[in-house]
């Protein structure tokens, strides 16, 4: 039997892929047998029934990831690691558990799944060609064959214990009619958004608060190192000016690239069409005739383009007063090309029936098939060869700035822009988050800059105006900040922490003038608050600035015309008083019951699920079948 009956590698992203039905990001991937002893013990992760998970496995999976064209933010490829080193463990204790309860996955079941993913590779009940079926995974899931037949061998598997586990679990009805209720009631809610922002502005501020608020933070006040640069440029514009391609380099270029220059038969046209796809024969006769009558508009002096407007149904140009742009040969369908290309500059065409409907067509400009000559395209090729010997020309002086470098990188920088005709410009001391003058913040210029020595000139860089040397003239040290020259920053979190502190008292504040029986409007206005009225409201709506209901639980629970307390929402408050409820109507519980029922049961069946798994984890680390080795998954977010 082929190997796709014996072999997988169970990871919930390629799984998803294959299924093309989940995409579940944090999965992962197991070559079958690159597991097992390592002698590094620095690689291992974890032991599962005597079989070792590596690092190494796990930085195969995450390539796995990327090279499908996944892309992992570097700073998440720790919480990656970890996610794909707990699933390859699951997936071995999952494959020990069912050899414990005697469960397999039989050739049939195997053959019966892939037929039903690639049926074009099966013929009379078999594979029609190796060489076909193992063509179609690897284009479909971009792995071997071998791998894909254990993915489908274990995710069938997993199937099976995952049935064994939720296939008695049940929703009564009345988890369905209180699910149901639960869904469907509405709240409508008076509510005061506070939000620290909108009170800033009235934040008073005074030189003994600042003064007693930096001294009180002053270690958020650090000036960071800051480095002053001069730079020499070797300005690859400037070469080019320098440079003029003799006749015979645009001759030659001409030659060897003419067939750039040979044009087509091509036409300028706009049309007007009045489609008939879909239309019966009767509806079709309609439209010619609207058609001859627009055609007759035409002929009687009526503007070309203003008819497109008005008329043509092709919405791609008919603002365009029905402008196809320049039309060669087989753009277009045989009968329109037909017209188009038979019109003289100018002219306009009868009505032209095609499988779209009836068009009329007139050409703006013709040109027949030629070969452009020399002069014609002169400017283009002086260009193209200009830019070429520049580019050349820039790169041996740059390669000769490199080597003055070499031979000294203590030279003055001046004496190397005079050499080689450099300009040379100055750079204020800048930390290394701000641009470095004209230079900007790239990475590359960034690190030279921070990491150079006083005084040492860099090796040519390339940037986009061409080359620069750099050399660091001045390093001032990090250092603590005074007042005066962080002055702004700290007004500035002054505020901030004191508008959070002037929000929270003004949340309060409205809670309890509500709740001493002020209405939630009034007082909302006596404290320079706004009140607004939500829409009726279900806990799965949203309150612009207030986020989703589901953080306002009391929303629910609250009789009609209490007030809630002060709620914080992270970065604001919100204070609400229910105006009214709606309770779910009855009659609409048959249409959301079958809904609703298959929700609960999925739910149920995944909290059961992951009980099961997590007891299954616990009885094996009692039993000693499972180990991990906690300080090696502490350093795997930075070996990855």
């Amino acid at each position: 039997m082929f190997e796709f009956f014996k072999k997988e590698t169970a990871t919930r992203w390629v799984l998803g892929l294959i299924l093309s039905l989940i995409a579940l990001s944090m999965v992962t991937y197991l070559v079958p047998g690159q597991g097992g002893q390592t002698g590094n013990t620095a690689e291992i992760l974890a032991e599962v029934g005597g079989q070792d998970v590596t690092v190494a496995e796990v930085q195969r999976t995450l390539g796995r990831l990327t090279s499908s064209g996944r892309q992992i933010p570097p700073q998440l490829r720790g919480l990656y690691a970890r996610q794909i080193l707990d699933q390859l463990v699951d997936e071995r204790l999952i494959e020990m558990e069912a050899k414990r309860l005697g469960i397999q996955v039989t050739d049939e079941e195997r053959s019966e799944r892939i037929k039903q993913l690639l049926p074009g590779s099966f013929a009379g009940g078999s594979v029609a060609s190796m060489e076909t079926y193992a063509s179609e995974v690897q284009t479909r899931f971009q792995m071997s064959v071998p791998e894909f037949e254990e993915l489908l061998r274990k995710s069938l598997l997993e199937n099976k214990i995952r049935r064994l586990v939720t296939d008695g679990i049940s929703v009564g009805p009345a988890e369905v009619e209180e699910e149901f209720h639960r869904k469907n009631e509405k709240v409508t809610l008076d509510y005061v958004v506070v939000k620290p922002q909108d009170l800033a502005a009235k934040v008073e501020v005074s030189d003994a608060d600042l003064a007693a608020f930096f001294q009180k933070n002053k270690a958020r006040y650090q000036l960071p190192e800051r480095r002053a640069v001069r730079y020499a440029l070797l300005d690859s514009a400037r070469v080019r000016q320098s440079l003029q391609p003799d006749e015979a380099a645009i001759r030659s270029y001409y030659d060897q690239h003419i067939d750039l220059y040979r044009l087509q038969n091509r036409v300028h046209a706009s049309h007007i069409l009045l489609k008939t796809v879909g239309k019966t024969d009767a509806e079709v006769e309609e439209i010619r005739k609207k058609a001859a009558e627009v055609l007759a508009k035409l002929k009687k002096g009526a503007k070309f383009e203003d008819l497109a407007k008005q008329y043509s149904e092709d919405t791609n140009n008919k603002d365009k007063g029905g402008d196809l742009g320049w039309l060669v040969g087989q753009q277009t369908v045989p009968e329109f090309e037909k017209a188009a290309f038979a019109l003289n500059k100018g002219e306009t065409s009868d009505l032209v029936k095609t499988a779209y409907g009836f068009h009329i067509i007139r050409v703006l400009d013709k040109e027949i098939a030629r070969t452009k000559t020399v002069d014609e395209v002169r400017s283009e090729i002086v260009a193209a060869l200009g830019s070429e010997q520049a580019e050349r020309k820039t790169a041996d002086i740059a390669d000769k700035m490199a080597a003055a470098v070499r031979q000294s990188s203590r030279r003055p920088l001046d004496d190397i822009a005079k050499e080689f005709g450099l300009t040379v410009r100055d750079v204020p001391a800048v930390s290394a988050t701000e641009p470095i003058g004209e230079l900007g913040n790239t990475p590359d210029i960034r690190d030279v800059v921070f990491r150079a020595t006083l005084g040492e000139l860099s090796s040519p860089l390339r940037i986009a105006r061409g080359y620069v040397i750099l050399v660091v003239k001045e390093i001032q040290q990090a250092r603590q900040g005074t007042l005066e020259e962080v002055r702004g920053k700290v007004e500035g979190d002054f505020r901030t922490e004191k508008s959070i502190e002037l929000a929270s008292q003004r949340a309060e504040q409205l809670a309890q003038k509500t709740k001493a029986g002020e209405a939630i409007g009034a007082a909302a206005k006596g404290l320079g608050l706004e009140m607004k009225t939500s829409q009726p409201l279900t806990r799965a709506d949203s309150i612009p600035d207030a986020g989703t209901v589901r953080r306002l639980t009391a929303a629910f629970t609250l009789p009609v015309g209490e007030t809630s307390p002060a709620i914080n929402l992270g970065s604001s408050w919100v204070v609400f008083r229910v105006s009214e409820r709606q309770e779910a109507q009855s009659e609409e519980l048959e249409k959301q019951r079958v809904g609703i029922h298959q929700e609960l049961l999925q739910s149920k069946q995944q909290l059961a699920y992951e009980a099961f798994r997590t007891n299954l984890k616990d009885r094996m680390r009692r039993e000693g079948k499972l180990r991990v080795n906690e300080d090696n998954v502490k350093r795997l977010g930075s070996t990855i």
